[in-house]
């Protein structure tokens, strides 16, 4: 059973620094792309950034280039994301996905793999 679980979420003030982890297991992902979504109660979620497997490939949400990034360790079976400089509205719950695919992606239907999620809350 493939598992993807988050963790590394918390409250935090605006301006501050969180790292979000997630670990796989199950089956590793050392060739597929990776990527984190965040989610508001009553909104869509939403694209926050992708790897793809070799991580030579990044792509980031306008709302978030220059203040997040995006990693993965393979020996890990993991991805990471240090989140910088953060706002209240980047206040949601994170999940991480993996794709059975090739490539590098942005649509959630790309990924089929999911995790449960962490609540990120960013004070003002």
């Amino acid at each position: 059973q493939v598992r993807l679980v988050e963790s590394g979420g918390g409250l935090v003030q605006a301006g501050g620094s969180l790292r979000l982890s997630c670990a796989a297991s199950g089956r590793t992902f050392h060739s597929n792309p990776m990527a984190w979504f965040r989610q508001v109660p009553g909104k869509e979620r939403q694209f926050v950034a992708a790897i793809n497997w070799n991580a030579d490939s990044t792509y980031y949400a306008d709302s978030v280039k220059g203040r997040f990034i995006i990693s993965r360790e393979h020996a890990e079976n993991a991805v990471y994301l240090q989140m910088n400089s953060l706002k209240p509205e980047d206040t949601a719950v994170y999940h991480c996905a993996a794709s059975p695919n090739f490539g590098i992606f942005s649509k959630e239907d790309q990924y089929f793999y999911w995790g449960q999620g962490t609540q990120v809350t960013v004070s003002s």
